[in-house]
């Protein structure tokens, strides 16, 4: 959207835009608290984290962004979760998104981690330093999201175990969702509803274009990283991804209460004012598209 200009043509000449680039979404939610950032894609682990902290009061999701792309990548010789006893699992940060997912597979699946009275070892470790140390050894493991599922199977020679969306209604979960500072929102509503139209025209794009689309995020990830993803990468990577506005409410409230009774929640949150979807409606409405609900 940034790419081919679709956020600056809905937003207009007075609003400016200033991306950022913020490594975990722990930085991205003290960024908002600091009033340094007014909106962000963000996994939807810390955007509840956020708005727990803040006592419901800073963070509300006002868009979804995407779905899927998450896995658990293990070593060719494991094949069922019983061999996890006793292993080395990484997952991206304690408490975000794909690590709520892991330790929740591993209670459900007999297997819990040290922290939830079995033996698997969870390490939190950056995506670029997992593939590094799954490549030589260190690790058994990782649940991660694209394009770092599909480099640990191509260039660490691991396979999927689980691929996320099997454990979810419908093959659907939020993986990232649109959020905006509450006072932002609440100073400036028609800059929030121009910023959700830009984001809903943009997944409508990326649908409808999806060569083109995915080589704009080749060019986004070059420009950040200075490395564009090889091409069997990005062809693998980029279909597991579902793009969509739908902010999928159910999955977040229920990664929500799997983190808290994975004590990774200080309480069970009630979810009910983190979601401002009227702004999203309106603008599907306009555009002749289906409502979301919870």
């Amino acid at each position: 959207g940034l790419n081919n200009g679709m956020f600056a043509q809905e937003l207009g000449g007075k609003v400016t835009i200033d991306p950022k680039t913020f490594n975990a979404g722990s930085d991205v939610i003290t960024a908002i608290f600091a009033g340094e950032l007014d909106a962000s894609y963000i996994g939807q682990s810390p955007a509840v984290n956020g708005y727990v902290q803040s006592d419901g009061n800073d963070v509300r999701i006002v868009s979804g962004a995407a779905s899927g792309g998450a896995a658990l990548v293990v070593k060719s010789e494991i094949t069922e979760p019983a061999q996890l006893s006793g292993k080395r699992i990484a997952s991206p940060q304690l408490g975000n998104t794909q690590d709520i997912a892991l330790r929740n597979w591993l209670k459900q699946n007999g297997v819990p981690a040290e922290e939830n009275g079995g033996d698997v070892s969870v390490i939190p470790t950056a995506n670029a330093d997992a593939l590094t140390a799954f490549k030589n050894g260190d690790l058994d493991g990782a649940w991660a999201p694209e394009p770092w599922a599909t480099r640990l199977v191509q260039e660490g020679g691991g396979h999927i175990l689980v691929d996320e969306k099997t454990l979810w209604p419908n093959g659907q979960f939020a993986t990232t969702v649109l959020i905006v500072r509450t006072e932002f929102l609440n100073d400036h509503p028609d800059v929030v509803q121009k910023l959700v139209g830009a984001n809903v025209k943009t997944v409508q794009w990326i649908k409808k274009h999806g060569e083109e689309a995915k080589a704009l995020v080749n060019q986004q990830i070059e420009e950040i990283t200075s490395k564009a993803l090889p091409k069997a990468v990005i062809d693998t990577a980029f279909p597991n991804v579902e793009l969509t506005y739908d902010p999928i409410q159910s999955s977040v409230e229920t990664a929500a209460k799997q983190a808290y009774d994975l004590g990774l929640l200080r309480e069970n949150p009630d979810l009910a004012d983190l979601f401002s979807l009227d702004i999203l409606n309106a603008v599907l409405a306009k555009q002749e598209l289906a409502p979301v609900s919870r």
